[in-house]
């Protein structure tokens, strides 16, 4: 490297080369040279963070006189450049890192502080001002709370709302066609495509109301207890100052930690939200199977509808199409349920009063948010929106059913349904020509009874608009 490809930076620890580019200081170097291991940066999310935090903890340092205005202004003009994305390139460090997130919050402080110096022509020093009232062990946490609720709010929920809204618009428009109902991957009684698709409709609802349920506990913010819980070098009014100001820049609602000690060594708000973002992309990967049962085929599979047709299947089979869109889906699925096994082992690493597996809590956590928002979007518009119904297919398969011997049962008892049913399997004639020779009903009766319409209404429950 040629010299003016590069300056000489200093630290507690002394010198080294840091490029004469980069806008971060000597320990962001360190964390870049000490942790080559994987070619994973920390989130724009988990950034954006960052500047929130640095930006809403120099306007209250300002305000509590620990910050002179011509410091505080450069500061929070830097940070808003960070929030905004304008430097994320300046953001190098790996995500297996120091397991208190060191190295990325001191990123952020050297950022930060190298542009506040350049704005205002003075010297901003990233611990002493950017950092002042903090420390990374309550930065961090604050950041992971803090990115985990923007994206959940502005990107996961509105993405759970237009897939809920997609699959109400398809029940309308094909709710009313009766299909046969499967248990076990078997033949069972009928139901409406509304009906199936109202329980996809509820998951995706219930879902939804998890993650929010989840949001009580991450508003509460670590910021202010600094090193250990104790708050030690932060003005006692601090830690209510920032979080109302973090509040007012981020829109979100949060507010202090009542127990820092918990906040802190703990990530237990982390651990739950990932566990309801598992369980949302367990029902996400349900639908998503149900939709490649359904579209299975053309011809030897259940064909009960088409999904649309995104891109050639194979390349050797000419024709073929696959349901690709339900497919992206699960592997989505899998990923966040891998994320959340992630989290939670790194969940229990608080040791004492720090917990330290802060980055890749972080990272899983904003990952699966942000695949299950863009899944959800394209299940949404790939496959439940465009799908079309085989209603002859449909018809001829639901006609033939020999389980809708199931509505006899108050009539002639199970076992002679039983043995009607067998036979008309056997000879693969019509339930109802079957049971007309082994019963005393008369064709209206079995007409009535036997009606595939009329049994998804049974019991007077029928749900799910449209069915």
């Amino acid at each position: 490297m040629a010299n003016d490809d590069f300056r000489i930076e200093r630290d507690s620890l002394g010198e080294l080369k840091v490029p004469s580019d980069a806008l971060w200081g000597a320990q962001t170097q360190r964390a870049v040279d000490n942790f080559p291991i994987s070619s994973l940066r920390m989130p724009r999310d988990f950034i954006r963070a960052l500047g929130l935090i640095k930006w809403a903890a120099a306007t209250a340092n300002l305000e509590l006189g620990g910050l002179e205005a011509k410091h505080a202004a450069a500061i929070q003009k830097a940070s808003i450049e960070v929030v905004e994305g304008t430097h994320d390139r300046q953001f190098p460090v790996d995500v297996f890192q120091t397991g208190s997130g060191t190295s990325s919050n001191m990123n952020a402080n050297e950022v930060i502080a190298h542009l506040a110096s350049k704005f205002a022509g003075i010297a901003v020093h990233p611990n002493d001002h950017v950092n002042m009232s903090q420390s990374s062990n309550d930065v961090i946490p604050t950041a992971i709370h803090v990115s985990a609720l923007l994206a959940v709010e502005q990107h996961l929920l509105p993405a759970l709302a237009y897939l809920s809204a997609v699959i109400s618009r398809r029940i309308g428009e094909v709710g009313d066609i009766v299909k046969t109902g499967r248990t076990h991957l078997m033949d069972a009684m009928p139901v409406t495509f509304g009906q199936e698709m109202s329980g996809w409709r509820t998951q995706i609802e219930h879902g939804s109301a998890r993650v929010m349920e989840s949001r009580a506990r991450l508003q509460m913010i670590a910021l202010g207890g600094t090193a250990v819980g104790t708050g030690v070098n932060a003005h006692p009014r601090f830690a209510l100052r920032a979080s109302r100001y973090l509040s007012v820049k981020s829109g979100l609602e949060l507010k202090p930690s009542t127990n820092y000690f918990e906040a802190m060594s703990s990530q237990d708000a982390a651990v739950e939200l990932s566990g309801q973002l598992r369980t949302l992309a367990v029902s996400m990967m349900k639908i998503a199977n149900d939709l490649r049962w359904m579209n299975s085929g053309p011809l030897a599979g259940l064909g009960e509808i088409s999904l649309p047709t995104l891109q050639p299947g194979s390349s050797i089979m000419p024709g073929k199409v696959n349901p690709v869109i339900p497919e992206a889906v699960t592997m989505v699925a899998a990923q966040v349920m891998g994320n959340d096994a992630t989290i939670a082992i790194a969940g229990q690493s608080g040791n004492f009063q720090l917990n330290v597996m802060l980055p890749v809590i972080a990272y899983n956590l904003l990952q699966s948010i942000d695949l299950l928002a863009n899944a959800a979007r394209s299940l949404a518009d790939s496959a439940v929106a465009g799908f079309t119904v085989n209603e002859q297919r449909i018809g001829e398969a639901l006609n033939r059913n020999p389980i809708l011997v199931t509505a006899l049962n108050p009539v002639i008892g199970y076992e002679a349904g039983a043995k009607i049913a067998k036979q008309a399997y056997a000879t693969g004639r019509p339930i109802k020509d079957v049971a007309a020779e082994h019963t005393q009903l008369s064709d209206e009766e079995l007409s009535k009874y036997l009606d595939p319409r009329e049994l998804t209404k049974a019991g007077g429950k029928a749900q799910g608009g449209g069915g």
